[in-house]
């Protein structure tokens, strides 16, 4: 189990909350859940519905589609972040690599700290303007 500043620490180093005042994430990081998966145990399946991201705590997991592997995902990434904002399908599966600890955020919650957080909400345009690029990028 983290503690809750191990939790803020660990927030304020992702770029979606880098810009989000400590205060703030004090209050994110007492509604985020720690859960720890072990090597070899799948996250999440594609095609289940998703409602929550998360973050790489400590540990790698392997995002996946069937038997091609899209990445390795290691402490601090994010993954799911998507899903948290509109509640689809997940596009990939997620399997741990090793032991890892990761944050659950779910989208309600994500969506009350957006609804009172002009910073949170504009770290989430921005990634959202990212993978806009990346898949423009891509395509050509």
């Amino acid at each position: 189990m983290l503690l809750t500043i191990e939790k803020v620490l660990i927030l304020k180093s992702v770029k979606i909350f880098s810009s989000v005042p400590e205060a703030q994430l004090v209050d994110l990081a007492t509604i985020v859940e720690s859960v720890e998966f072990d090597a070899g145990e799948i996250i999440m399946r594609k095609g289940d519905l998703g409602s929550s991201m998360y973050i790489v705590a400590d540990g790698k997991v392997r995002i996946f589609e069937e038997e091609q592997e899209l990445g390795i995902l290691g402490n601090r990434a994010v993954f799911g972040d998507l899903a948290a904002l509109d509640p689809e399908p997940r596009a990939a599966s997620v399997q741990a690599v090793e032991d890892c600890t990761l944050l659950r955020i779910e989208g309600e919650s994500l969506y009350e700290l957006m609804a009172g957080n002009r910073e949170v909400t504009r770290g989430i345009v921005q990634v959202l303007c990212d993978y806009t690029r990346q898949n423009l990028t891509r395509q050509k």
